[in-house]
């Protein structure tokens, strides 16, 4: 049921009317009518509008209301043809809330987006300059997107420059994005003047995080590619600019200046350009870049040039200008390696290697070789110098004396003397290679000369390695030029000047034990012996071990050579001289040959003392050697008796790998001199310290003896000290756990593969087994033994026994018949009684 309003002339439904007595009751409550307008969503549009209308009627100030009516209107006509009137009354009823709302910045936005969408420009434009004028500048960012993206749209871009050029004096920071829109506009020019701004700007950020030298680089660029277009800015002083402000990349802007001549046509100034850039780059990076930018401009030229002559007709042959085109770019191909070489000096002036280089560069043109020597000498500094700085006057000097020019080769020597080195060897170097070239040339008497003026004492005398005196007051202690002055006077001087010049480096002390004994060798050769000796003994006095081994080592050997026994004392206080403090590492050629002066020229019992000194004195890995030696010269001088008593000491002081190898020779030399006792006695001691697991040789080589040797007493005493070694190291546990690995490793190459948790009982289970073979072949020996001693008969029966209480054994006929046949019939004749043990005097109890 509709009911009319008379006063209003609106028509209400019957649902309204509590809304409409509740609005009556508060018509400024903003909660009223908007529970009011949502009850109406589904009413037509006009009632809606009607609703909105008087509600803002009675609120107009309400953000809310009109916020929420502008959107129902603009939503009313979207889809529609923007011709419509309808798009005008939206538009005034927007003019209509800004009365109002005119500080409120979604309002303004939702406006000018509306308007934008209409294709209203002029209209547009003024309502984002009256928004922008209307709201505080502290709510303009919000405005500025807006209406920047609007203007980038429009068909003129005159518009959108001045919007951006207003934009700029409120946020100069977004600069950037004001030179992308200008450049693709194609208004380049103002895009370079903006980017110059930037690039002088020294508080400039760039949001795009680009470096100071990014955006130069950009600069250039834009102003070499596009030289028609950008006249407002000298691109050649801006170029040159950026050349002093970045000077580690150079390379770059010279190719972005010579690019901007050629676009520009001027190609002789891009030429000079290049010319200039690779004499100034000191990068090797700069030199390639710009190096191969400047080929491929000759190249290009040539190609423009052969094109244009093919299209007119012309002789190739008859072109001179092509000509001269293609000869400067082949000059240009062949001035690299020196254009390069230019860079690196550059780059370091004191790096003699490159001086070097650029000699032979210029190899075949003696005048440019000469002037590159001298501005090599007068450039580097020798206390800079990377490299040796005195080989560029040597070379310099040599150069002259290639061409035959002596005199002018001694002028380079003199002022090389005269340079302050930064180490004295470089002036002994110079020294040395002055004298060198005079005797090349036979000029003995003058290399004389010179060496003797370099080894002068100066008048102030400074120590070798004080650095703060120059290197001419100190190289009268450089052993090289003393050395070759040595030489020099060894072959052309006199005895007693070559004397003295020894003399004098020893008195420096700067003599090496090498100088020691060339010295002494000379003074022999003369037939000054003595004169040697003190030489030798000069240089004793001035090392300490080791340095003097060798010259110990020569002087006692000339000395023997020279007196053999008639000085003997003399040579024996030498010799204990020699020992006295001598490391154990030197002194076994001293000691041997101590003992041979005693064996040849003294007693035999002082060669003796010798050798016993010596296996005490020398290193633990060479006394085994040291007793092989000693045992092998008193078996020669007194007999193989005498040399128990050595065996006994080999024992007890070499460790058991050397000591199982001496009782095994001992127990051999006492067998053999029929000493069956001692013999034994000596495998019994030497059983404590082999494993049979780990030394199974003795243990066969003991077997053998007593096969030999024993009877069924020995045997079984034998086989009882087997088992009980076997036990004792059954129960060291570190020991059996070690020596079970290793044997566990050659077995099957590594132990490594068994699972985690399984290693131990397995190498235990193992152990075990071992352990019961060793005992099971013992058991065997035993019967294997008394087999042998045994009649026929009981053989027999004992094989019987064997076979029912063990069927697995093996056959002990079989190695009886094997014995049998390996074993003379004489020898198997053994005592039926007991041989008691001897044991050697002095040897440790089992």
């Amino acid at each position: 049921m509709a009911i009319l309003n008379g006063k209003s002339g609106v028509v209400f439904e019957e649902d309204d009317l509590p809304y409409e007595e509740e609005i009556i009751r508060n018509p400024y409550s903003v909660k009223c009518w908007m529970r009011y307008i949502e009850f109406k969503q589904n009413a037509p549009k006009p009632v809606l509008n009607m609703i909105y209308e008087r509600a803002l009627k009675e609120l107009p100030g309400s953000y809310k209301l009109w916020y929420n009516y502008l959107r129902e209107r603009r939503k009313q006509v979207k889809g529609r043809c923007i011709t419509e009137p309808a798009y005008e009354e939206v538009n005034r009823c927007h003019e209509r809330a800004l009365v109002f709302m005119h500080k409120m910045p979604r309002v303004w936005l939702d406006y000018c987006q509306f308007l934008v969408c209409q294709c209203k420009i002029t209209r547009s434009r003024r309502a984002f300059d009256r928004a922008l004028r209307a709201l505080p500048i502290t709510q303009h960012t919000r405005i500025w997107p807006l209406y920047l993206g609007f203007a980038r749209k429009l068909p003129l871009p005159e518009t959108a420059i001045r919007v951006y050029r207003r934009y700029l004096k409120l946020s100069p920071e977004n600069a950037e994005e004001y030179i992308d829109y200008l450049r693709s506009i194609g208004r380049l020019d103002e895009a370079a003047v903006r980017l110059a701004a930037v690039v002088n700007d020294e508080n400039f950020v760039s949001k795009k995080g680009k470096s100071n030298y990014q955006l130069w680089h950009e600069l250039c660029d834009l102003i070499s590619q596009n030289p028609d277009k950008v006249t407002s800015l000298n691109v050649g002083a801006i170029i040159r600019g950026g050349l002093t402000r970045f000077t580690d990349q150079l390379g770059k802007l010279w190719c972005s200046l010579a690019d901007y001549y050629i676009r520009s046509g001027h190609f002789e100034k891009a030429r000079d350009v290049y010319e200039e850039a690779i004499l100034t780059v000191v990068t090797v990076r700069d030199f390639t870049l710009v190096f191969d930018s400047y080929a491929q401009f000759e190249e290009s030229m040539i190609a423009a040039k052969m094109e244009t002559t093919s299209e007119m007709g012309q002789d190739d042959e008859d072109d001179v200008d092509l000509e001269l085109r293609l000869a400067r770019f082949e000059q240009l191909i062949t001035r690299r390696p020196l254009l390069l070489n230019s860079v690196l000096l550059r780059q370091n002036p004191h790096n003699v290697h490159e001086w070097h280089k650029r000699v032979k560069l210029y190899e075949g043109s003696p005048h440019q070789v000469i002037n590159t020597y001298t501005e090599a000498v007068q450039t580097v500094d020798s206390i800079k110098a990377t490299g040796k700085p005195h080989s560029l006057w040597v070379a310099f000097a040599k150069f002259y004396e290639d061409n035959e020019q002596i005199d002018d080769a001694r002028t380079i020597f003199e002022k090389a003397t005269k340079v302050n080195y930064k180490q004295v060897d470089d002036l002994a170097a110079v020294w040395c290679e002055y004298g060198e070239m005079e005797l090349r040339h036979e000029n003995y008497e003058q290399a004389l000369r010179i060496l003797r003026k370099a080894t002068a004492i100066p008048a102030r005398k400074a120590e070798y390695f004080d650095s703060s005196e120059p290197v001419q007051n100190r190289v009268y202690k450089s052993l090289k030029v003393w050395s070759m002055l040595a030489d020099l006077e060894e072959s052309l001087g006199t005895f007693q000047s070559t004397k003295a010049v020894y003399d004098r480096i020893i008195d420096l002390r700067i003599a090496t034990p090498q100088i020691i004994i060339n010295y002494a060798m000379f003074l022999e050769e003369h037939n000054y012996f003595e004169e040697s000796f003190k030489a030798y003994e000069r240089g004793i006095a001035l090392f300490r071990w080791p340095n003097v081994f060798d010259i110990w080592n020569t002087y006692l050997t000339k000395f023997i050579d020279r007196y053999g026994g008639k000085k003997l004392e003399r040579a024996r206080d030498l010799f204990e001289q020699a020992l006295d403090g001598c490391p154990a590492k030197f002194c076994k050629t001293i000691f041997l040959l101590y003992a041979k002066l005693e064996e040849e020229y003294g007693l035999a019992r002082h060669a003796m003392a010798v050798y016993e000194r010596a296996t005490q004195a020398v290193e633990t890995e060479e006394q085994h050697q040291m007793f092989n030696i000693y045992i092998k010269r008193a078996a020669e001088i007194y007999g193989v008796t005498h040399t128990r008593a050595i065996y006994q000491k080999a024992i007890e002081v070499l460790p058991d790998e050397h000591a199982r190898d001496m009782c095994l020779r001992f127990a051999d030399m006492e067998s053999k001199l029929g000493e069956i006792d001692r013999g034994r006695a000596i495998y019994s001691y030497c059983s404590q310290i082999c494993d049979p697991r780990m030394t199974p040789n003795f243990w066969q080589t003991w077997k053998e003896f007593e096969i030999r040797h024993g009877n069924e007493d020995t045997i079984r005493e034998m086989l009882r000290i087997k088992r009980s070694v076997q036990a004792t190291y059954n129960t060291q546990v570190n020991f059996m756990s070690s020596q079970m690995l290793k044997a566990t490793s050659s077995a099957t190459g590594t132990v490594s593969d068994l699972a985690p948790g399984q290693s131990g009982v397995d190498d235990m289970k193992m152990l075990e087994q071992k352990a019961q073979q060793l005992a099971a072949e013992a058991e065997r020996d035993q019967l294997v033994f008394i087999w042998l001693l045994m009649s026929d008969a009981s053989r027999s029966e004992l094989s019987e026994l064997a076979k029912q209480a063990n069927p697995d054994e093996i056959d002990i006929g079989d190695e009886d018949d094997v014995d049998d046949e390996d074993v003379e019939p004489d020898e198997v004749q053994l005592e039926q009684k007991s041989v008691p043990t001897a044991v050697f005097g002095g040897l440790k109890d089992d």
